[in-house]
């Protein structure tokens, strides 16, 4: 029976009936790591939910998968039931009881289908967690089978509560001396999320300070919002059991820069504008030829967001206000509405997210799972709760609260940061409509449309038809935000920043919008629209043309070459389309495609048949070349667990996991040597291999396999050259026995040598493959190879660009693999040259001092 001892104590009853695990060993860190609360997990042999203890039901999600009781004594007990259930959107949930019921033990709450759950979630694995852990001195559960209703499962000991502690957890407020802020930047979004993951480790109230202001530590939001800059002086404030602790190793890791290299402050540490966040920019005389100048008033200029040319009429998009009510029922019953609105809305981010991971378009995927994000934030949900709690309506409290975020971080000086605040609004409007039921209204777009509005939310950028809008041009917003990603993803022209006179365009007007120059002409006639159109037509007719030679060799125009042009792909699906385009054969097959989406590790005979299929697709005696698993801390596996890294592109991935787990490296070598006899020529290549040793080992284990199964069939093993040092020791690589290959991955190859991410929003416009210090790394690699009878193929984003096609030929490279569009214009390209002008062009861009340079060598026909 649940009730609390005289020492108290609070016994939790079997929800299930099934067996115990701890739950640390649920494989999704969320619970694992006990960021929701202290509990244990079930893996339960029937789909009935019991009441574990006696209380309110005080929330039952919308999809029915997860309930939470409130106890006589204030624990809210969280059940839910499997992982990632919340996607299922209610399929075999049957809830037996309502938000407000008083439950006894043993009381049915969920009624589930077993067999559903099993084939549509995760895992079946239903958890039972204190979400208020910080009243929770220490849980025990049992272990075994449990049965529901009748067996204890865990026993609670409650934490004492002293009357009049500065803290509802118990303990003393601590405070730290005054920090100055090291980094130079301020605290960013990556220091602010290593603070966050520090502090979310204590159970006290953490609080940074600066003057008047304050901001939970264990909300990312929150410290980005307080915007503290470098040199600037905080204290962190902590009240509950740990306080001291926390200060101590807070204040630590503050003046240590959060992970990030920091330079000394200035002597004395205040002068704050010795050292400015962010430098302000020099002015400098225009140039001639630096693209669209003001002064035409026909002429409206922005920032570029999204290259392209788009020619149509205008349609200006305006959102409806929505109205609310000021004023709320019972605060109880607002709070609910609030939650189930919030639920709602994450049910749709999830599906939106899951529908463009099917579209393999992971870059927009991630920014709807930052949506997610959002609306867990623990401070813009206090805010609005707050809000409810004196008066206020749901609608009310959270149209003031994601405002109130939105505008905090859109005043900030960091243009990234500033540029989430779109974000933010749209996560808010999303809630907003599920609380009211006002939804904006969809205008009707006619062909050839150009949108103009003040903004426009990732959400509605995503959902554009292509097919009828042509470009966008908003007055709000900058080239790094998650807008301009998706316009990019999406090939729709697009400008930002735009002058706001913009919104006066009236709708009907024809307008050329430039993505490429930022840039937006109004009043153009009907001969400068004419010569438009004609261009894209020109290059319309160049796509038909070249799709027309599409399955014919790609030999340079004196016949002196023959490059194998070959398809980069992700399953089985992407082999057969590849074929469509011309493709002669694969030069990347991701591996890791057959390890996601998973709950356990694909079996070697799974592995095998996969790779069999991909093999089958191909015309016999084409090369297929299996990239063994490259995943790592940045994209762990939830069967594989890699501990999160400070700079995961640095740490454990590739080929290191391979070797760090090589019972994982083994299967998969088995498997491809499986799969070696059905049609294509199987090739294993093996990702981030940084040194000899390296090579060696992860050679041996396939030696060591392969000799295991006797297999006959010679499949041939290479390196993937992604990092510096294969390309500075390339003859040594290349000397080695049994490296009978290289391909080269120049997105991560361009990454490492320029020590740029290719993600960050400022730097990534440099991270160009065509960059001379990385064709020339290419160059050397393939004489090193060729020496040896050896060859080298290009794999990363470089070998589709049409543009670097004759430099790569001309380098020496042999096989290009690009992405599957792509193939008709990369052969087209390499028969549009003799082998002379392309060993000349690669001559001179290896001089170049630029990629700008090298670019000038190969002027683009439109």
């Amino acid at each position: 029976m649940s009730v609390a001892s005289t020492t108290a104590t609070v016994q939790l009853t079997a929800p299930l009936t099934g067996i115990m695990l701890p739950i640390e060993q649920v494989p999704d860190p969320v619970f694992a790591k006990k960021m929701v609360g202290e509990g244990f997990s079930i893996d339960p042999l029937e789909g009935r939910l019991l009441a574990p203890i006696a209380g309110e039901v005080a929330d039952l999600q919308p999809s029915h998968h997860a309930i939470t009781i409130r106890s006589a004594e204030g624990l809210e007990v969280l059940l839910h039931i499997g992982l990632d259930t919340v996607r299922m959107q209610g399929e075999g949930f049957t809830p037996k009881v309502k938000e407000g019921d008083h439950v006894e033990v043993g009381d049915e709450l969920i009624e589930f289908d077993l067999d559903v759950v099993a084939t549509h979630a995760k895992s079946v694995l239903t958890q039972t967690v204190i979400a208020n852990s910080d009243m929770v001195a220490s849980l025990t559960p049992s272990t075994g089978l449990v049965t529901a209703g009748s067996d204890v499962a865990a026993e609670v000991v409650l934490a004492e509560q002293e009357e009049g502690d500065a803290a509802a957890s118990g303990g003393k407020t601590v405070t730290s001396e005054a920090i100055l802020v090291p980094n130079p930047t301020g605290l960013h979004a990556r220091p602010s999320a290593t603070l966050v993951n520090l502090a979310k480790g204590f159970k006290s109230d953490i609080r940074l300070r600066r003057d008047d202001d304050s901001a939970n530590a264990k909300s990312i939001m929150s410290i980005m919002g307080l915007a503290v800059a470098n040199a600037e002086k905080i204290t962190v404030t902590a009240t509950g059991p740990d306080a001291a602790q926390a200060i101590e190793e807070i204040s630590q890791a503050i003046k240590n820069g959060l992970g990030e290299d920091c330079p000394p402050l200035p002597l004395g540490g205040q002068d704050t504008e010795a050292i400015p966040a962010v430098e302000a920019p020099v002015e400098e005389e225009p140039q001639e030829d630096a693209g669209p100048k003001s002064g035409d008033w026909n002429l409206l200029l922005g920032v570029s967001a999204s290259p392209g040319l788009g020619v149509g009429q205008v349609l200006q998009l305006r959102h409806d206000d929505i109205t609310v009510e000021e004023f709320g029922e019972d605060h109880h019953k607002e709070r609910r509405k609030l939650n189930a609105a919030i639920d709602r809305a994450t049910l749709d981010l999830s599906a939106l997210q899951s529908r463009l991971e099917k579209e393999s378009d992971p870059d927009k995927a991630k920014i709807f799972a930052a949506h997610a994000e959002i609306l867990g934030d623990p401070d813009l949900l206090d805010l609005a709760v707050s809000a409810i709690d004196k008066g206020k309506s749901a609608p009310f409290a959270w149209r003031a609260a994601f405002n109130t975020y939105a505008d905090r971080l859109a005043n900030l000086k960091n243009e990234v940061l500033a540029g989430r605040a779109n974000d933010v609004r749209d996560v808010g409007q999303r809630v907003l409509e599920e609380l009211t039921g006002q939804r904006s209204e969809k205008p009707e777009l006619a062909e050839g449309t150009i949108l103009i509005a003040e903004e426009l939310t990732p959400s509605d950028t995503a959902q554009l038809d292509r097919s009828k809008v042509v470009g966008f041009a908003t007055t709000n917003g900058g080239a790094s935000s998650h807008v301009a990603i998706i316009a990019r993803s999406l090939d729709i022209p697009a400008v930002a920043g735009i002058e706001g006179r913009a919104l006066d365009i009236a709708d009907g007007t024809k307008v050329v919008l430039d993505g490429s120059k930022g840039s937006l002409q109004m009043n153009v006639t009907d001969e400068e629209i004419a010569q438009i159109v004609e261009r894209q037509h020109r290059i319309a007719a160049r796509k038909a043309e070249e799709e027309s030679h599409k399955d014919e060799p790609a030999i340079t125009a004196d016949g002196g070459r023959q490059v194998k042009v070959v398809a980069n792909i992700g399953g089985v699906q992407d082999a057969q389309d590849a074929q469509t385009k011309g493709a002669e054969g694969v030069g990347l097959l991701r591996s890791e495609f057959v390890f996601l989406g998973r709950t356990k590790a694909p079996t070697e005979d799974e592995q095998a048949q996969v790779y069999a299929d991909c093999a089958r697709a191909l015309k016999p005696g084409q090369p297929l070349v299996i990239r063994t698993l490259d995943v790592g801390g940045d994209k762990p596996l939830p069967y594989l667990p890699i501990p999160a890294e400070e700079n995961p592109f640095l740490g454990i991935r590739g080929v290191r996991v391979g070797l760090e787990r090589p019972e994982v490296l083994r299967a998969q070598c088995r498997a491809i040597m499986k799969a070696a006899d059905v049609g294509a020529e199987l090739n294993v290549m093996f990702p981030m291999i940084a040194t000899i040793d390296d090579w060696r080992n992860a050679k041996r284990i396939w030696d060591e396999e392969r000799d295991k199964l006797q297999i006959s069939a010679h499949v041939p093993v290479g390196i993937m050259m992604e990092v510096p040092s294969v390309a500075v020791m390339a003859k040594q690589f290349a000397a080695e026995e049994g490296c009978e290959f290289f391909s080269v991955g120049t997105n991560d190859l361009t990454s490492y040598t320029l020590a740029m991410d290719r993600g960050h929003p400022k730097l990534a416009p440099q991270v160009d493959p065509c960059n001379p210090a990385i064709l020339a790394l290419i160059g050397g690699a393939c004489d090193a190879l060729h020496e040896h009878g050896k060859w080298l193929g290009i794999c990363g984003g470089v070998a589709s660009d049409p543009q670097a096609v004759p430099v790569l030929v001309g380098l020496g490279v042999d096989e290009l693999s690009c992405s599957i569009p792509a193939i008709p214009s990369v052969k087209a390209a390499v028969r549009s040259y003799t082998l002379e002008q392309c060993q000349e062009l690669a001559a001179k861009a290896v001089t170049c001092r630029t990629p700008a340079e090298v670019r000038e060598l190969v002027p683009m026909d439109e």
